[in-house]
């Protein structure tokens, strides 16, 4: 299997060190530096904590849009993992639990679209996204997904292949309501047109 490329940075050189030096070792990743930086498929990023230095980097990382970032951070609270997550991040580890082996399979795991968190703050995180789906997005009547729920019903029934006139004769919407909600999905999720919607939600496991 070609090795993972990882890029390392952390804000002192010492930190930095010693984790490539820790990766160096393994045959399943391969630390590149500067200036093949950019082909780099995760960045660990270190920091002592996720202060606005350390989520200024990650954004920054997230906006370069090839790597996936890795954060090791020296505290995390549930905070700090809200914090995190919303900048991109797919993997967070406690700097004293990274051990070689557990970086490396965090690593391995970003690099394969996975996520890793903390087990003791898995369950917070869970209940961070419900609180939010309770109190800010239901009330609105949008789901986490970001469709509400008459948008799926669109989408489901597009899926089925109902014409725009067959849909709005089974929900008892105007023809012009579901153009619109067709409209309004596929310009908020920028895509390109009726059938890239149903596709994407396919995928996406929404309907």
């Amino acid at each position: 299997m070609e090795p993972i490329t990882v890029r390392v940075h952390a804000r002192d050189p010492i930190s930095e060190a010693g984790v490539a030096s820790e990766l160096r070792a393994r045959p399943e990743v391969r630390v590149v530096r500067a200036p093949n930086a950019e082909k780099a498929r995760v960045v660990v990023v270190v920091a002592d904590s996720v202060d606005d230095d350390a989520l200024t980097l990650l954004r920054i990382v997230q906006r370069q849009g090839t790597s996936r970032a890795v954060l090791v951070a020296g505290r995390l609270d549930d905070g700090d993992l809200v914090k995190a997550v919303e900048t991109g991040v797919v993997g967070l580890v406690r700097r004293n639990e990274a051990t070689p082996d557990r970086l490396v399979s965090v690593i391995m795991a970003a690099a394969a679209g996975e996520g890793s968190v903390p087990p003791d703050l898995l369950g917070r995180l869970l209940d961070q996204v419900g609180k939010l789906q309770r109190h800010v997005l239901g009330p609105r009547g949008i789901m986490f997904t970001g469709l509400a729920p008459r948008e799926v019903e669109v989408l489901r029934l597009l899926a089925d292949g109902l014409d725009t006139c067959e849909i709005a004769q089974k929900l008892a919407y105007s023809e012009r309501t579901v153009k619109n909600v067709v409209h309004d999905v596929t310009t908020r999720l920028q895509l390109r047109n009726r059938s890239h919607a149903v596709a994407y939600a396919l995928r996406e496991g929404l309907i």
